[in-house]
């Protein structure tokens, strides 16, 4: 099995996707250790001094005025983490809670934030175990962190609460932890509140939608490619000297991709024909300027997660120099705002790939295909209510384009007046990323179709193996009504699973 060492900085996005999503191992370095090590040491010098220190000898949030005594403080951090473990609402995905444990754990190794090594192996060990805290919808607003969600991952920690163990079953977590052998920690000052601090969890569902989104800005420009065949359409609008003059990076890629797909097709380029045109539709021609636009977003997006990824997000932090102080690094605005930014582009993109798809289906813009691409119009009704979902889709992803980290609602007694709302932009960004995957599939379910309907002419070696290999996949082609919601099913899993790419690209190559 995979191994992810976790030293005091470096961690990638693979890294995260391997133990998110791949069940990876996890090993502390030397290195993280001896950092670890050096940083306790500071702060249990400060514990011992009278001085109340943030987060080591004090309350917390707007409680932080009150001075903690030495035998109470082990009780301190115990409370803060039953306390703020408060989440409600159904659970959050396995890949989502192991991405936040890993993110939390990657951030604990720096040394920067004070807590045992015992405490970063458990956690370790908890991931290597299988085990996954259970942790609700909602309880983060964004800001010092989010801070329910991490307070659930720390109870197991502790062996409490419950936990879904490594067979599916959710449990008692202290009975998952003496099943492998696991010791419960015993929080010490500090602990309880680095366990806490941080923005683990809007970062790793922001890296896990790049991921995914780089999948499906793929797919688009395939199912953009195969309805501009379908439709008749022309590649001249993708030459590469007419993206040159406007030079978006992502705009010349997305291009780049459709001409490639296009190479060798009989369907292009027929607006002189029975039905002439003097230029496409904005939807078809428009292409790689939308998606383009997007992938420009993505690559703005993947710079802030890499960012985050190398910082060290707590409060109060251990400086090298030997101080501890507190700081306001925990808010998730720069996370946040691409989030939403996210959201906004994949509603996009959707929203134009549901335009194509409705051309394909109007008899009166498809340039001769049967209305609805039906067997027996009138008898039949084709792929009409295929669109009607597309179109739910659509409509759902526009109300989820908008900006939650435009909201911001106090907490704590007015300590925590600005909060980013973070999580919430991720959550939503999530069910975006998912309603885009259907989006796709619909897209692709019309348009092969409607180059198989176009008899004579011969598509593309590409879009060629992207009809073969749907077909393979359960996806049936023209003919009579049938019962529609498995075709549609079997054409969501074609696209998320990544084999719509992968057919198109054993002909073209990589794809940008």
């Amino acid at each position: 099995m995979h191994t992810v060492v976790v030293g005091t900085s470096g961690a990638t996005a693979a890294d995260v996707l391997a133990v998110a999503r791949g069940g990876a191992r996890i090993e502390l370095s030397g290195e993280a250790v001896a950092a670890l090590t050096a940083a306790r040491a500071i702060v249990d010098q400060l514990a011992a001094k009278p001085d109340p220190v943030y987060g080591v000898s004090t309350g917390f949030g707007a409680l932080a005025t009150r001075h903690i005594s030495q035998e109470l403080r082990g009780r301190l951090q115990r409370n803060i983490v039953r306390s703020h473990a408060a989440g409600m609402g159904p659970r959050v995905e396995r890949e989502v809670v192991r991405a936040l444990m890993f993110l939390r754990l990657k951030t604990v190794c720096s040394g920067h934030t004070g807590v045992r090594p015992e405490v970063a192996q458990t956690m370790a060990d908890v991931l290597n175990a299988g085990i996954t805290p259970v942790v609700h919808e909602y309880g983060s607003l964004g800001c010092s962190g989010d801070l329910a969600p991490l307070s659930h991952c720390a109870l197991t920690l502790m062996g409490e609460g419950d936990a879904e163990g490594p067979d599916g079953v959710v449990r008692p977590a202290g009975e998952l932890l003496a099943e492998h052998g696991i010791a419960p920690v015993e929080l010490r000052e500090k602990e309880g509140l680095a366990l806490l601090n941080g923005t683990d969890g809007m970062l790793g569902m922001l890296l896990m939608a790049l991921a995914d989104l780089d999948t499906l800005y793929k797919s688009a420009d395939i199912t953009a490619a195969l309805s501009l065949e379908g439709l008749l359409g022309t590649d001249k609008v993708l030459a590469p000297e007419l993206h040159a003059i406007r030079p978006h990076p992502g705009q010349g890629a997305s291009a780049a991709n459709m001409l490639a797909v296009l190479k060798g097709s009989q369907l292009t380029g027929h607006h002189q024909d029975d039905a002439p045109r003097v230029q496409d539709a904005y939807s078809v021609r428009c292409a790689p300027q939308v998606a383009g636009a997007g992938r420009d977003t993505l690559a703005h997006a993947r710079l802030v997660a890499e960012r985050e990824l190398a910082s060290a997000v707590d409060n109060p932090v251990v400086l090298p120099d030997g101080r501890v102080e507190s700081n306001g690094n925990f808010h998730g605005a720069p996370v946040a705002y691409v989030l939403d930014f996210l959201a906004i582009v994949a509603a996009d993109l959707a929203s134009i790939a549901e335009r194509r798809t409705d051309r394909l289906l109007d008899k009166n813009r498809s340039h001769g295909l049967p209305p609805f691409l039906a067997d027996d119009p009138g008898v039949d009704s084709g792929l009409m209510i295929a669109q009607y979902t597309q179109a739910a889709l659509v409509s759902e992803m526009k109300r989820l384009a908008v900006p939650a980290s435009a909201d911001s609602i106090p907490s704590s007694a007015m300590q925590e007046d600005h909060v980013s709302m973070g999580w919430s932009a991720a959550r939503k960004l999530r069910t975006a990323v998912d309603h885009l995957t259907r989006v796709v599939a619909v897209e692709l379910y019309a348009a092969t179709r409607a180059v198989e309907l176009r008899e004579g002419l011969a598509p593309a070696p590409a879009t060629r193996a992207v009809i073969e290999a749907v077909r393979k996949a359960g996806v049936q082609g023209p003919g009579p009504d049938r019962f529609l919601a498995p075709d549609l099913a079997a054409a969501d899993a074609f696209v998320r699973e990544g084999r719509l790419v992968a057919a198109a690209e054993s002909v073209t190559g990589p794809l940008q």
